[in-house]
């Protein structure tokens, strides 16, 4: 089993030697790759990470990207360039320990097909960084139901596979456990250690917040409805027409009883526009399906996810 691990970079230039001694400490006796992926540092993060490849380019890769395109876009470049069976990813930061990463691969030796870190004792300021965490920590849990104490953890471990038919936009490197579990993962989480961040500053605040939630909707929408859109598109459809017949009989009713006009009252207008809106909706959830086909049988991919095959037709 080869490990690729996985380490964006971005304004590191202290932290990046030493983590790649813990590095190597960590994982004597294994198979092992190390994909280093600067996304546009300006601090000399890139020349330290050169000398570290030059010094070992067995075992070191260096992906430069040409700018700042974020964590998650230099975490899909690190994964596409990888080649090991299983990838591992890890902050640059050297608050997460190398340590406990032959720990993730114990469980993916038992089985498992994604084994996520969790920062029990987590060591970060509790306004600005960890409430805010846990909170979309429980939100992530509850709308996907794949239910993690940490999403927020950069060191994971994923079996190649189960990362193999979808894209990372946004900030969405923290739901791959998301996705992961809509194709059937078996999924773990394992406490690990945190340290406190010794050299630079965090990049992150609390203005990534509202890009969580933004990418929870996607995340929502892709891993339930992406091969049936018809099922939300249709049925809010259905909600807003069913909302439309309610406001007219009430309308008539008020007509019968009170004598009211029904063109003066703006009950008329609601109703109208709710029906118009859910006929709407009903036609975009019937284009997004035919959308949905085309994308499948263009490209020949099924809608479902084989874990394995006993005793597999053999083709002559």
């Amino acid at each position: 089993m080869k490990i690729s691990l996985v380490i964006p970079v971005y304004n590191e230039v202290e932290s990046v030697p030493p983590l790649d001694r813990a590095i190597r400490q960590a994982l004597q006796g294994l198979e092992y790759e190390v994909v280093y992926v600067d996304d546009g540092s300006t601090d000399g993060s890139v020349e330290a990470l050169e000398e570290i490849v030059r010094q070992d380019s067995s075992t070191s890769r260096l992906i430069v990207l040409r700018r700042n395109f974020g964590q998650t876009a230099a975490m899909a470049a690190g994964i596409d360039n990888s080649v090991g069976e299983v990838i591992v990813t890890l902050d640059a930061d050297m608050q997460n320990d190398p340590a406990d990463i032959p720990l993730l691969i114990q469980k993916i030796d038992e089985g498992y097909d994604v084994v996520s870190g969790w920062r029990v004792e987590r060591q970060d300021a509790a306004l600005r960084r960890r409430l805010p965490s846990r909170v979309a920590n429980w939100l992530i849990s509850k709308v996907t139901g794949v239910r993690l104490h940490d999403y927020g953890c950069t060191l994971k471990a994923y079996r190649r596979e189960v990362l193999e038919g979808f894209h990372l936009y946004g900030e969405m490197h923290r739901f791959i456990p998301a996705y992961a579990g809509g194709v059937g993962a078996r999924i773990i989480e394992v406490p690990v250690r945190h340290h406190p961040r010794r050299f630079g500053r965090t990049k992150y605040g609390l203005e990534r917040t509202l890009k969580v939630i933004l990418d929870l909707l996607t995340v929502k929408f892709l891993t339930s409805y992406a091969a049936k859109p018809i099922y939300v598109f249709g049925g809010a459809g259905m909600g807003m027409i069913g909302g439309s017949l309610v406001v007219l009989v009430v309308l008539v009713g008020r007509r019968a009883l009170y004598e009211e006009h029904m063109i003066r009252s703006p009950l008329l207008m609601l109703s109208v526009m709710l029906f118009i809106l859910g006929f709407q909706s009903i036609l975009l959830g019937l284009l997004a399906e035919l959308t949905v086909r085309t994308y499948h049988e263009s490209q020949a991919k099924p809608t479902y996810s084989v874990r394995r095959i006993i005793n597999p037709t053999r083709s002559s």
